[in-house]
């Protein structure tokens, strides 16, 4: 049986700790954390305290190791250039494992940070997805941002 919205938001609002605790089974986590909530320094919260997971990984290659990579994983849909596209898990994977390679053969690698500048495509998902799989932080500007917004956002990384 399915909760109802309030049942979940009342389990959320409630237990907190609890609830995201039950989401995260749904996510499969390279080192399960040791704490869910750390509130002892309040207001400044810590969540999952010594997990780590794979944002990728679970976006991704996750699917495709269930047998669904045949599966859609994206819809691209744009009424400007009369375009519409289906793109499966495993598709989606090749291009970000490619896109991936690319950053490390760049010279990109964990923790550094990225800043992807492109416009809304699916080649820019695939670019958020590749630094999730290295470990890369990226930082999203779509096109069409003037000089001096994306200055700010390229000193802010």
């Amino acid at each position: 049986m399915t909760a109802s919205f309030d049942e979940v938001k009342k389990h959320a609002d409630t237990d907190p700790a609890g609830f995201w605790a039950a989401a995260a089974e749904d996510v499969f986590w390279i080192k399960p954390a040791t704490i869910i909530l750390d509130d002892t320094k309040r207001p400044f919260y810590r969540w999952f305290v010594g997990g780590e997971i794979n944002g990728c990984y679970n976006a991704v290659d996750c699917h495709v190791e269930a047998g669904h990579g045949d599966r859609t994983a994206i819809i691209y849909d744009s009424a400007i250039r009369d375009v519409q596209e289906h793109i499966s898990y495993t598709a989606l994977q090749d291009m970000t494992a490619r896109c991936a390679d690319v950053l490390l053969q760049s010279g990109i690698g964990y923790g550094d940070r990225v800043i992807v500048y492109m416009p809304m495509i699916p080649q820019a998902l695939v670019a958020m997805l590749a630094c999730a799989r290295i470990g890369a932080v990226h930082s999203v500007v779509f096109g069409g941002f003037a000089a001096v917004e994306l200055a700010k956002r390229i000193d802010d990384a």
